[in-house]
């Protein structure tokens, strides 16, 4: 792969400075992800404020877990499941939940399972659910609305997933610990 330059806040081009100011404010240093993204300012900006937005959901703690997740794992984003590891911790995510979506066995609940299901079918259909699929979701207790937050999870994780598979970032010295990679075959759904 060739060499993406990994800024910090002297090298960065001047739109992305005050970005990975907000950066380090927002995680006490400044992420892998933000100093490869520096190289663009309109996508770190376009990261974040989706970040943002999304973290503005109707979804609880957990289930923006679970959609970041399941899209991370999918993926099979080296640095983006660490990460929401590590980010699931400090939102006092229940640790059984993580595992299970880092592992890819059935989550504590039917509602999360569904999300998760949800996001995958939105994820390998590219937008394509059927009225069954569809159905199934808001049967679990979902709605239009969160139909919408899932398409915005995606936004947001396409963005960072793919940034870390093209510039191989490395793992930040935080979550290294929280290493990842898929140990089978993806779930089913």
């Amino acid at each position: 792969m060739t060499d993406f330059p990994s800024h910090d806040l002297d090298s960065a081009p001047e739109g992305s400075k005050p970005l990975l100011e907000n950066g380090q404010k927002a995680f006490g240093r400044l992420p892998g992800l933000h100093k490869v993204m520096a190289e663009s300012p309109q996508l770190l900006e376009g990261y974040q404020v989706l970040h943002r937005l999304f973290t503005e959901t109707a979804f609880d703690a957990e289930e923006k877990t679970v959609v970041w997740q399941t899209i991370n794992v999918e993926h099979e984003c080296h640095y983006c499941v660490p990460a929401h590891t590590g980010i699931a911790k400090m939102m006092k995510v229940d640790d059984a939940i993580t595992q299970a979506l880092r592992d890819e066995t059935p989550l504590p609940t039917a509602k999360l399972e569904a999300l998760r299901t949800f996001t995958l079918r939105m994820l390998r259909g590219r937008g394509h659910v059927n009225e069954a699929e569809m159905q199934a979701f808001f049967d679990a207790g979902y709605d239009h609305r969160a139909v919408l937050d899932v398409i915005l999870g995606l936004a947001q994780k396409v963005m960072s997933n793919y940034t870390n598979h093209v510039a191989e970032t490395p793992l930040d010295a935080p979550v290294q610990p929280l290493a990842w990679e898929r140990r089978g075959a993806p779930l089913a759904v």
